[in-house]
């Protein structure tokens, strides 16, 4: 804070400092920080400081000011010091918690500071608590001259944004009486009656993925050419001619559940020095660092590296999971493979895309892989069922090459660094399954995931979907052939189905209904595998919008302020009625709607007009955490703390405010928010923050990671989500400029 020369003096273990004129009397007001640090604090002590002048009490020890606590080990206490008090006399002394005696006061002559320059020698504060025993705390005093006018902005910027809020007194969950009819909110706020109206363009990279067979979106064959198709991939990677390992030669070895090698260490275990790492706390996903007591690593880089590449890019629960596995768990289990299993049109590529998404959200390097496309790619589209007979030795042996393919590109990209791979496909034999373990034997861990649906009214949708998008019909102009020769096709699969009972499985059983369902899991251990379970316990196919919007403009927008918690502006509050009656003509027919904002005043002054809906205040909304830099303007943190200030710009995903978070961090607390999301049945409007409705806008629109703090999330504009088995759809309505 301040303009002007700054004075530091630090009490320490040797006693003595350089001695420095004093301030410059002509560059303001003396601004004074005193802090008091000890690491092992005893009881309830609280630091205070007591002096001559009124400023800091008096000699008087029932006056004295308490320091407030920064941190674990540091207390602090700010003044300005007024022109006709710069000579401050002062001593510290500790008070209990509860109650004014006994006091402490530290030992020696009083602490003398003239003009911001401390006199004497510095020295430690020594606390003499009985005969034998002494507390010292270590003492830094920092002086600075400020403006008038800083100190006026400094002052006006804290009453803004630390009044009390006036909105505290409404509940965590609430529901208003519904509107009345005819009722408008003013005329300011009125909107047209057709909401196509404000409808504007959605970026180009949006969540409009219903416009896209999903198979199509799964990655590329590493091949050159499929079918007369030219397929770009790396010089290195060999050709189509692959290696299959014989279906008929039952797998029954138990590397694919419990890997043979989990009696043994991974490298990096087999090095002593392990103990000597510890996770980096700081910016984004955790890293192996050296400690103060290692002076060099033992192992090699290539160790290093695949580690690094393996970790995904989290912070919290999902970055200390991963550390764990690191360090603890054998080699193939850093890698996992979710292989599909089912009959067609029973939602396997459906959930396959939900569930890559969730997992990139997360921080998992996920990829995607059909077997379809592989398919379609190496014998083109205008196969018919005959292809697909079980008693066709051409065409099995045709569906196991590419079958085969596929798991080898996703085994050599594991090799690379990516951690886990969705492999889509019927996988309907035992046989078949037989096939993939063998082959993911010391690469990677296999989770079975089969999906079954026993309601015949979202079988016969599905293959009607299926007749409709996929390629494999995109040549047949008779919908009623193409319809027919699938359900040949799936009477094919159906003669030799075999459903899963072998090794780590989970069963999806009628969970698209949403209702009703069951999910079954064997041999399923581990964190990432069971926050999969959990995500899917809760996925669903019932269509319905998600309406995602900032806040009102308010004080600190105004103001070029970040976080705090100010009310909203004028435009605003005009905002906030434009939005009321957005939702009532929007969800006028959803009654079973419902409105989530932050705890946050401006975002729940926004809702406020909404009538006839819940409203649920999640803290995980809350805008996210500036820490420290919590009201300031990025000049100021540009101007004040450049070092701060050049690391978000270079990195603004991981960059964590001090005391604050990081995109990284919103992810986290967020996945409650989207498992939730995933669950509802009914519409929801998301009244939330920029940083938050990013990460929740990427989650949807499967935007990469690094992408997420530059995702445009502009004011007073609503962006619908359309969850639904066809795929997300966005749409966008700017209701104000």
């Amino acid at each position: 804070m301040g303009t002007g020369a700054s004075r530091n003096a630090e009490g320490g273990s040797h006693g003595g400092e350089e001695r420095e004129e004093s301030l410059d009397q002509s560059g303001g007001q003396l601004y004074v920080s005193l802090k008091m640090e000890n690491y092992k604090k005893k009881g309830d002590l609280i630091p205070h400081v007591y002096g001559s002048a009124p400023l800091i009490g008096s000699w008087d020890s029932s006056k004295a000011l308490p320091m407030e606590r920064e941190s674990a080990s540091r207390w602090e206490l700010s003044f300005v010091v007024p022109p006709n008090h710069e000579t401050l006399d002062f001593k510290f002394l500790l008070k209990p918690k509860y109650g004014y005696t006994p006091c402490i006061v530290e030992e020696g002559p009083n602490r003398i500071l003239r003009g911001g320059t401390l006199q004497g020698d510095a020295r430690l504060a020594l606390f003499k608590l009985d005969s034998e025993e002494v507390l010292e705390y270590r003492v830094l005093i920092k002086a600075d001259r400020v403006s008038p006018f800083d100190l006026a902005a400094s002052w006006r910027a804290y009453q803004e944004n630390f009044r009390p809020s006036t909105v505290r007194g409404i509940p965590d969950v609430s529901i208003d009486a519904a509107p009345e009819a005819g009722r408008e909110n003013g005329s300011s706020a009125s909107l047209e009656l057709d909401l196509e109206h404000y409808v504007v363009p959605a970026p180009s990279t949006s969540a409009n993925s219903g416009l896209v067979y999903a198979a199509n979106l799964a990655e590329n064959p590493r091949s050159i050419t499929f079918a007369g198709v030219s397929v770009d991939r790396p010089a290195t990677i060999k050709e189509m001619e692959v290696v299959i390992p014989d279906p008929s030669k039952v797998y029954s070895g138990s590397g694919m559940v419990e890997s043979k090698s989990v009696g043994t260490f991974s490298p990096l275990q087999k090095q002593d020095s392990h103990r000597g790492l510890f996770v980096d706390r700081g910016v984004g996903s955790p890293r192996l660092v050296k400690s103060a007591s290692q002076s060099t690593f033992s192992f090699d880089l290539k160790l290093d590296t695949e580690t690094k590449n393996s970790m995904p890019a989290a912070a919290g629960a999902v970055a200390a999971a991963a550390v764990a596995d690191q360090m603890l768990g054998p080699k193939e289990d850093r890698h996992l493979a979710i292989v599909l299993v089912g009959l067609p049109a029973r939602g396997k590529t459906f959930t396959a895309v939900k569930l890559t998404r969730y997992l990139r959200w997360l921080g998992h390097d996920t990829k995607h892989f059909n077997v379809g496309k592989y398919r379609r790619l190496k014998h083109g589209t205008n196969q018919s069922a005959d292809f697909f007979r079980a008693d066709n030795p051409e065409g099995m042996e045709a569906r196991n090459e590419v079958a085969a393919l596929a798991m080898e590109d996703m085994i050599a990209w594991m090799q690379e660094g990516g951690q886990v791979g969705i492999f889509d496909a019927t996988n309907s034999s035992r046989g078949r399954r037989n096939m993939l373990m063998k082959m993911a034997e010391g690469n990677c861990k296999i989770i079975f995931l089969e999906t079954i649906c026993n309601d015949e009214r979202i079988i016969e949708r599905n293959i009607r979907l299926k007749i409709q998008q996929s390629p494999d019909y995109a040549e047949e102009p008779d919908f009623e052939a193409g319809l027919r020769d699938f359900r040949t096709r799936l009477a094919n699969y159906e003669k030799v189905y075999e459903p899963v009972e072998e090794g780590s499985y989970i069963k999806m059983i009628d969970i698209a209904r949403g209702h009703g369902g069951q999910i079954q899991v064997n041999n399923i251990s581990g964190y990432l595998p069971g926050r999969i379970v959990f995500f899917l316990v809760n996925t669903h196919l019932t269509p319905r919008p998600i309406l995602l919007t900032r806040h009102g403009e308010s004080m600190d927008n105004v103001r070029g302020r970040i976080g705090g918690d100010s009310v909203i502006s004028d435009t605003g509050e005009i905002y906030a009625k434009k939005l009321a009656n957005f939702v009532e003509k929007r969800l006028k027919s959803e009654r079973a709607a419902s409105i989530w904002t932050s705890t946050l005043q401006r975002t729940i002054l926004t809702a406020s007009p909404i009538t006839g809906f819940p409203k649920i205040q999640w803290r995980a909304l809350d805008e996210i955490n500036a820490g420290v830099c919590d009201g300031m303007t990025y000049e100021e943190i540009k101007k004040n703390m450049p070092e701060e200030y050049e690391s978000r710009k270079k990195d603004k995903l991981r960059y964590r405010y001090p005391r604050g978070e990081s995109y990284l961090d919103v992810i986290q607390r967020l996945e409650p928010v989207i498992i939730e999301l995933e669950r509802q049945r009914a519409p929801v409007v998301v009244i939330s923050h920029q940083a938050v409705l990013r990460a929740l806008y990427a989650y949807f629109a499967d935007r990469p990671l690094k992408e997420i703090p530059h995702i445009e999330v502009p004011l007073h504009t609503i962006i619908e989500i359309q969850m639904g088995v066809t795929g997300l759809q966005e749409k966008r309505y700017k209701l104000m400029d």
